[in-house]
């Protein structure tokens, strides 16, 4: 039995929608496998939608926006371009990545709509159903931390700075270099992956030597971790056998 992906979309009210019904009034043909939801701008898409998607079981995202420069409410293409990117960072730990799609479409380009989501049915197609669905207890775990790294404070936080940061400073005007600022991000992002796998395993108590062994860390790098996390008031000491401390999580 060939496999037919589900896709959703999330189109943009003034460019890309009006290019998906430019589409359909001139019958170019393109795959029904795309779900389409309208928003009023793609830089309203929130990554940890775009996660729920997947959770969802969705084989493939597509976000679909005004050409840079056109956008209706001037810059919002702009922090669909930095949140999406940085979403295919996160879900790349999860070799998600490839399963979301960021494109330009304008009002006027149907026929760029039907080609687009043609290509993007043809990819995921050709990779497969979701590793989602096969119901691996780890990957599952691994997408729960992928999840709260995407709605994590710190990491929205970095996402919504960067534009103003990079166009005008900081509050001393020193301009910030697009790659130093880049490989920040993504080193918290790791740093953020980690310690939500960390919180997962610790939904029952825990040493950090079991830890280390369940998500194929290193010891020290788990209880620094760890400590992170008790300051953060996300863990906290269960009990101690021996001379051995059990963590466990809390919840918030």
């Amino acid at each position: 039995m060939s496999f037919e992906p589900k896709i959703i979309g999330f189109l943009c009210n003034w460019c890309s929608y009006a290019g998906a019904d430019l589409a359909g009034v001139s019958r170019f043909q393109y795959p029904t496998n795309l779900r389409i939801i309208r928003v009023m701008c793609s830089g309203r898409i929130d990554p940890f939608i775009v996660t729920k998607a997947f959770e969802n079981g969705f084989d493939g995202v597509a976000v679909l926006g005004c050409h840079l420069g056109d956008c209706h409410y001037l810059s919002g293409n702009y922090d669909a371009q930095i949140k999406i990117q940085t979403l295919m960072k996160i879900l790349k730990l999860v070799n998600l990545d490839d399963r979301l799609m960021l494109e330009w479409v304008s009002a006027a380009e149907g026929l760029r709509f039907s080609q687009v989501v043609k290509d993007f049915t043809d990819k995921i197609r050709s990779l497969g159903p979701s590793p989602l669905k096969n119901g691996d207890p780890v990957l599952l775990e691994k997408f729960k931390a992928v999840q709260r790294v995407a709605e994590d404070f710190r990491i929205r936080t970095l996402i919504g700075r960067k534009r103003p940061l990079l166009a005008d400073g900081n509050v001393y005007g020193e301009k910030v270099i697009e790659e130093e600022f880049d490989n920040f991000t993504d080193e918290a992002i790791l740093a953020e992956f980690k310690r939500n796998r960390i919180v997962l395993q610790l939904k029952e108590p825990k040493s950090v030597k079991e830890v280390a062994k369940n998500i194929d860390l290193d010891s020290q790098e788990v209880l620094r971790h760890v400590v992170i996390l008790r300051q953060r008031g996300l863990v906290a000491v269960d009990r101690i056998d021996n001379v051995t401390p059990y963590y466990v999580s809390i919840e918030v």
